[in-house]
This record gives C-alpha cells, sequence and structure tokens, in this order.
C-alpha cells in the first residue's frame, strides 16, 4: 500500500481529502499544525477524525504568532465578520502559510516514503487567498521535484487538489457519498474550546451555504 501526507486541519475540506485518500488505498499520515491559531478545538477535531480514519496522525508545533500579520495568530486583530461586498483578501489570509505547511509536508513525505500530497483548497467558495489557485500549487510542485532527493532519485511528488475546482456543495456531497461525519469537524475561524462555531466569519459562512445549496442538514454548532 503506497503512503500519502495528507495536510489535515480537522475541518470539512481537510476531512474529506483524507477520506478520498483513504478511499483510493492510500495508507495516510495526516499531518496537523499547531500553528498559534486562535483555538485548539480543530487539532482536537483533527485527532479524533484521523483515529476514525485510521490515519497515522501528525501535529507539527509552528509559532507563527511570533510573525503575526494576520487575524488567526494575533488574538489583538479581530476576526471580522463575512462581507459580500469586499474584494480584498481578509485579514484572516496567514502570509504563506500553505507554502510552509506544503513544505514540511514534503519533508515528512520524503521521510515516510511518500510520493503523493493531499491538500484541500478550493479556488471556487474560498475568500480569495492566492495559495489556494491551481497554478500556485503546480509551482509548488515543479519547485518540489527540483528539491528534493526523492525527485532526484526519480520518485517525483505529486500534490493532489481534488476539491480545487468544486464548490462546498459539491465538496459536502462528495463527503456524504464517502461517509463522512462533518459534525466531527471544526472550520471555524473563533471556534470556542467546545468547537461551537461562530457562524459569521468567512469560513462559517462558505461551510453554511455549503449545506444550504447541498440540501444536506447543517450539523455545525453554533454559538
Amino acid at each position: 500500500m503506497a503512503n500519502a501526507v495528507v495536510l489535515f486541519s480537522g475541518g470539512l475540506d481537510s476531512t474529506t481529502c483524507l477520506a478520498l485518500a483513504k478511499d483510493k488505498g492510500f495508507d495516510c499520515h495526516a499531518l496537523s499544525f499547531n500553528y498559534s491559531q486562535r483555538h485548539a478545538s480543530e487539532l482536537k477535531a483533527a485527532q479524533a477524525i484521523a483515529a476514525r480514519h485510521d490515519a497515522k496522525h501528525h501535529i507539527f508545533p509552528l509559532d507563527l504568532g511570533l510573525f503575526g500579520g494576520s487575524a488567526l495568530t494575533d488574538n489583538a486583530v479581530a476576526v471580522p465578520d463575512y462581507d459580500a461586498e469586499s474584494n480584498d483578501i481578509p485579514i484572516t489570509y496567514v502570509p504563506a502559510r500553505n507554502t510552509i505547511f506544503l513544505s514540511l509536508a514534503l519533508a515528512l513525505a520524503e521521510v515516510v516514503d511518500a510520493q503523493d500530497i493531499f491538500l484541500g483548497v478550493s479556488a471556487v467558495d474560498y475568500s480569495g487567498y492566492p495559495d489556494c489557485r491551481p497554478e500556485y500549487i503546480e509551482a509548488f510542485t515543479n519547485m518540489a521535484n527540483l528539491a528534493t532527493k526523492s525527485a532526484i532519485d526519480g520518485h517525483p511528488v505529486k500534490i493532489h487538489t481534488p476539491l480545487v475546482h468544486l464548490n462546498k456543495a459539491e465538496t459536502i456531497r462528495l463527503g456524504m457519498g464517502l461517509g463522512i461525519d462533518y459534525a466531527q469537524t471544526v472550520s471555524c475561524y473563533q471556534a470556542d474550546v467546545q468547537g461551537r462555531a461562530c457562524g459569521a466569519c468567512d469560513s462559517c459562512f462558505l461551510r453554511k451555504k455549503g449545506f444550504s445549496e447541498a440540501n444536506v442538514a447543517d450539523p455545525t454548532v453554533y454559538i
């Protein structure tokens, strides 16, 4: 059985990616980050979901709070409510986050002999983050296969983004077909210690919209 690394937050998208990778027959290493995000509820969710899907779970400590620059890593910056009128990249953008996360996933992939990395980005229902676009993934893949011993030895890495062209409703329908219990997932940018969602941030808006458009009852517990 081939190994795969799944970047895994414990949210709706990454859980769908984990279930897809398992469905494709991969032995999964779920990689989560304790990066000084606003709450630990997503890591608790990730741990429980990884166990349910029989994935090896790795939690990597990474203090992006030292840099700040984002409402997700600086408690002095408020998480804004979803703003349908704004075309700006919101302050919840974490500078270079996917580049940092993918670099560490690439390192883990070399160690565990995995040629496949799964990432749950979408360029459809998203907040406009530049590191969620297909051209970014293509560029990172090219770099990765120039920069690793594994690739030079004839084992190039492939970065799978199975949700990149799906909206949230399509992702939810896909996950329901894989038997995912989305009640376990935490997507909110500022969930409380019990994992309850705020219902107002970008992530909550897109999640609620997805369940509504998929005609699936939203299992999220809101504050």
